[in-house]
């Protein structure tokens, strides 16, 4: 039995949900009820052709390109410098979506901020930016205790985002999908991340009662009055689409919850529409590991732009871990 490639996975998953999602960016979801998104559409919201992909992937395959030669903040802060300066890793050579916190982080990073400075840490400063790139991590520190998975997730989010709230959203976005390659059932996989994170959280001084009860649709530990359900139990109107981190999580959870294969999973995740491309790659990454690279159609693969630089991108990281030469 071959090995699988859970780079090919992530990065295929990731970039799909996102090009699904960039024609219809800001449209609302009352439009897409009554014209959903079916396929691999363009133009619409940013008037890019059919597989353009967005920031989301940009700064995901910077991440992966930075991981191929090891860790090294100081890489990956230049990276993405060499993206919003010199649209390196653009779908079509021109960078068109960039979310205030990313962009004002990279201009600290061109001054010489130390990348774990560069980000805010500011309550305001809670958007999707660091969520929607911080998936090939997962290759890095799979194999490490939780304390270093914690420790290289929250310096990796702080580059462009540091303030704890988002920081916890990436811990947990990667400690779920730790379990998915661990060959775990989705709902499964759930319940044991929101035991680890749960125990850890409360172990490990890292951040208020306060903070942590901001995620008690996830973890389902919150201290107050809160109602106490799984995050797949709430209705699609309960479920924010907006560019928060906390929403973003939410919704990336509830549709891998409620669906049953990649393609269902992805079209939900845009169909809520708002920050559609966003909402895709996040929840796109997480379905390319749960069903596997097979399962993403191919129809949508052979639209992509760069499909081959991402599969040679996949191939290289891939191989960094997995003692490939």
């Amino acid at each position: 039995m071959s090995q699988r490639n859970f780079a090919r996975e992530i990065l295929f998953g990731v970039a799909v949900g996102d090009a699904l999602g960039v024609p219809v960016e800001f449209k609302e979801r009352m439009e897409l009820q009554s014209n959903p998104v079916t396929t691999m559409i363009g133009y619409g919201s940013h008037h890019q052709p059919p597989g353009t992909w967005s920031d989301d992937s940009s700064l995901t395959f910077c991440l992966a390109e930075s991981l191929c030669k090891g860790y090294d903040l100081n890489d990956l802060g230049r990276r993405f410098i060499n993206w919003r300066e010199m649209d390196y890793w653009t779908p079509h050579g021109n960078v068109f979506d960039i979310g205030f916190a990313t962009s004002d982080a990279i201009s600290d990073l061109i001054r010489g901020v130390n990348p774990l400075h560069a980000g805010r840490s500011d309550e305001r400063s809670n958007g999707n930016g660091s969520l929607m790139r911080i998936l090939p991590l997962l290759l890095h520190i799979k194999d490490m205790s939780i304390e270093k998975r914690y420790q290289y997730t929250k310096e990796v989010s702080s580059v462009t985002h540091a303030h704890i709230r988002s920081i916890i959203a990436c811990f947990i976005y990667l400690e779920y999908a730790r379990q998915v390659i661990d060959a775990k059932e989705k709902f499964e996989a759930f319940e044991i991340t929101k035991k680890l994170v749960n125990d850890f959280l409360m172990t490990q001084v890292v951040c208020s009662q306060e903070e942590i009860n901001k995620f008690h649709r996830i973890l389902m530990n919150p201290v107050g009055d809160y109602e106490i359900k799984p995050i797949y139990e709430y209705s699609e109107n309960e479920i924010s689409s907006s560019g928060y981190v906390l929403s973003s999580l939410e919704a990336s959870f509830w549709c891998l919850l409620n669906s049953n294969s990649y393609s269902e999973t992805v079209l939900k995740a845009v169909n809520l529409g708002s920050d559609t491309d966003t909402t895709g790659a996040i929840a796109g990454g997480l379905a390319g590991l749960l069903y596997g690279f097979e399962q993403i159609p191919e129809s949508w693969i052979a639209e992509l732009a760069r499909r081959q630089d991402i599969e040679d991108l996949a191939m290289r990281l891939h191989k960094k871990y997995n003692g490939i030469s």
